[in-house]
């Protein structure tokens, strides 16, 4: 395992973060378990959840996906050993966010923070997390595939400085060692950078956005913050929703595949995103690589990701998921997909 430096912390996290938004609707609590020995033994360290999953989010599943952590941590005694990382489930103003947990509201002030922190923490069975983020912004954003910036005026939302108090008062309180974001746009971030030095507050330390082959819109303006200030990618969704991998090429739907079992994702399979699909798949296998791998290796070796996200439903998918970590790409073959990227930049942001 390779191990990367978290933010400006003295803490190195695995190059390889196990994701489990599956578990407890498409994985079982002994499947979850046997992910989370299989991965350890490998040398990952960060584990990441939000108290919102599994996904696609239901009342009736919520909160098992940091419960099957807690039911692991407590009887595999291996807390020490690793970082956990949650979310706090945001307001809900987009169609698709959950309206279920904690009634919606959400917002990022003292009562919804305290409730969602305090929620986590009693489903994980612990009484600190190492990373606690702010899984979307309180205020409306262009993310999760939005292109275009609508500005609302008036809005009803928590300042930011206000938020990163009282995270910072949990800090202090031992609740949670540093604090990330998520789905955050360029201006948040610069926000909260902000905040910490005029406030003398706690500083962000990752941003967990959607990065890979066919969204690197990463790449455009927050790549110089991670490189700059030190707040790191974790990058999640690095296979599209498993596209990259190739098995849902020519309008293939694979009985257990998340594309066929679920209409919600729907956002990497427009026309411009599979034809991207198809000549990196191409490319890969023309270099006798797995596509699945090629993708994943390409996010790894980006030196502002801190760690990769990988989630797997079966024990193949995960192992094959962590060998990737032996791909080597070389100079020619990032050359031809930086070519397939020109032809067709960002087709699935």
């Amino acid at each position: 395992m390779q191990y990367r430096p978290l933010g400006r912390t003295n803490i190195n996290v695995s190059l390889i973060t196990l994701g489990t938004m599956t578990w407890g609707e498409q994985n079982t609590e002994a499947e979850a378990h046997s992910q989370l020995d299989y991965a350890t033994e490998r040398g990952i360290n960060l584990i990441d959840v939000a108290e919102m999953y599994p996904v696609p989010p239901k009342a009736e599943t919520q909160g098992l996906s940091e419960r099957y952590i807690g039911t692991w941590l407590k009887k595999s005694g291996k807390r020490d050993q690793l970082l956990i990382a949650t979310k706090a489930t945001g307001p809900a103003r987009k169609p698709h966010n959950p309206r279920h947990v904690r009634g919606g509201i959400n917002n990022f002030d003292r009562k919804g923070l305290t409730e969602a922190l305090n929620g986590s923490l009693e489903r994980l069975q612990l009484d600190h997390v190492d990373l606690y983020q702010l899984h979307w912004p309180d205020r409306s954003v262009n993310s999760f595939g939005q292109l275009n910036y609508s500005h609302i005026a008036n809005e009803d939302t928590v300042a930011i400085d206000e938020t990163l108090r009282i995270l910072s008062e949990f800090v202090k309180a031992g609740k949670i060692r540093h604090i990330g974001l998520s789905n955050e746009t360029s201006w948040g971030v610069a926000q909260f950078l902000r905040a910490a030095e005029k406030f003398d507050l706690e500083r962000i330390v990752t941003i967990q956005n959607p990065y890979n082959l066919l969204n690197r819109g990463f790449e455009i303006n927050l790549a110089e913050f991670a490189h700059r200030e030190q707040v790191g990618l974790l990058a999640y969704s690095p296979l599209a929703f498993g596209m990259l991998s190739g098995k849902y090429e020519n309008g293939a739907r694979p009985a257990a595949g998340r594309l066929t079992l679920f209409e919600r994702f729907t956002r990497y399979t427009n026309p411009q995103a599979e034809a991207a699909t198809k000549a990196y798949v191409a490319l890969a296998r023309k270099h006798g690589i797995d596509p699945a791998q090629m993708a994943l290796a390409y996010v790894s070796s980006r030196p502002f990701v801190t760690s990769n996200i990988i989630g797997a439903t079966t024990m193949d998918q995960l192992r094959s998921n962590i060998d990737s970590l032996s791909v080597q790409l070389s100079p020619e073959i990032i050359e031809q997909i930086d070519a397939i990227h020109k032809t067709q930049p960002n087709p699935a942001p």
